[in-house]
């Protein structure tokens, strides 16, 4: 009788560059980076799960204070060319833009069924004290995970300090803290303790497992203007007014509120009817944009500010720079802006 094969689980860990990739070197102390060939030395742990784990890394590896929609594309290329290849995908990222990137690499793929799980940490892998290591061994785990034979979590996710964030729900709360993470307006997908506690209910399955599609396509004119009390007309006229812009993050205060001063509605008006698009976001971590509330937010509306509804600022500007790279019509972009594309937004 013939024996069935068992297919070994595989992973992919990508490095792009970040805190948790440095260990320090024996001769003289200074942080270097790891050599991810070997991450299976430096994290013994990993080969406990029997996996088959391969590794990329990024050259240069880059701090994430210097990730752009180019590096985006690279690793949503990277991730393609290895799909079929590859059981799941864990991404090692800065944390300063890791929420960033989480948000765009969620409206890059069409028909996802596989987990791309981001994760890092606040202090380098090589360091006593790192929460490096049981960020990458559950990231890896989470990746791995399966259920009648479907992956766990097919999605674009964060994995940091024990909690599970859809990727573009979340947003770093804190620099110093290895609770750096956190997602206000959805619950996490999972909980890491004992065991791995996940929750099916508001993890996204596709209903349809179609070809994966990967789109690239991002425009970089935009803006995030942030209200303050003091804002004042040159400054708001100078931002509305660069050349080429094309879209607008408004972020507001509270419910989605600005000065009533006439000049700057005046100014949102104007930007509006240049074609620009103009987007509602919350200056709060929790809590959503309800534009015509009070009077301070119906102006907008009426100007044709769109709400954003409960998103985050990193989804917001990611959402925007995508749907204006994908050749729209501005009723459409703003159609759009108000609907779910990839659960960044409650409907």
């Amino acid at each position: 009788m013939n024996k069935k094969v068992v297919k070994k689980t595989s992973i992919l860990i990508i490095y792009t560059g970040g805190t948790i990739g440095m260990v320090q070197d024996p001769k003289n102390g200074t942080l270097i980076p790891v050599k991810f060939e070997k991450i299976q030395e430096v994290v013994p742990e990993l080969k406990k799960f029997d996996f088959i784990i391969k590794t990329i890394t990024f050259t240069p590896a880059l701090d994430s204070s210097n990730m752009n929609p180019i590096v985006w594309i690279k690793i949503a290329r990277t991730i393609e060319r290895n799909y079929n290849l590859f059981d799941g995908f864990v991404v090692l990222h800065g944390t300063d833009t890791m929420a960033y990137t989480a948000s765009a690499l969620s409206y890059m793929f069409d028909n996802l069924d596989k987990p791309i799980i981001f994760t890092g940490s606040q202090l380098p892998i090589g360091m006593i004290r790192t929460d490096g290591k049981e960020n990458l061994i559950t990231a890896v785990e989470i990746a791995a995970a399966k259920i009648d034979g479907m992956c766990m979590v097919p999605e674009v996710c964060i994995y940091f300090d024990f909690k599970l964030y859809r990727g573009n729900r979340t947003l770093k709360r804190d620099a110093e803290l290895f609770s750096a993470f956190r997602s206000v307006n959805y619950p996490e997908l999972a909980v890491a303790g004992i065991d791995i506690k996940y929750n099916p209910e508001f993890i996204y399955y596709p209903e349809n497992k179609g070809i994966l599609k990967v789109n690239t396509n991002f425009d970089d004119n935009v803006v995030i203007l942030k209200m303050f009390p003091g804002i004042n007309q040159n400054v708001m006229n100078s931002v509305l007014n660069t050349p080429g812009l094309k879209g607008v993050i408004l972020e507001t205060f509270g419910s989605g509120n600005v000065p009533t001063a006439r000049w700057l509605t005046n100014c949102i008006k104007k930007t509006i009817k240049r074609g620009v698009i103009v987007l509602n976001i919350t200056q709060c971590e929790g809590g959503k944009v309800v534009m015509g509330q009070y009077e301070t937010s119906l102006e907008l509306l009426n100007a044709g500010v769109v709400s954003g509804k409960d998103m985050t600022t990193e989804a917001a500007i990611t959402k925007l720079m995508f749907l204006l790279g994908q050749d729209l019509k501005p009723a459409e972009i703003k159609m759009y802006l108000n609907k779910s594309l990839r659960g960044e937004i409650s409907e």
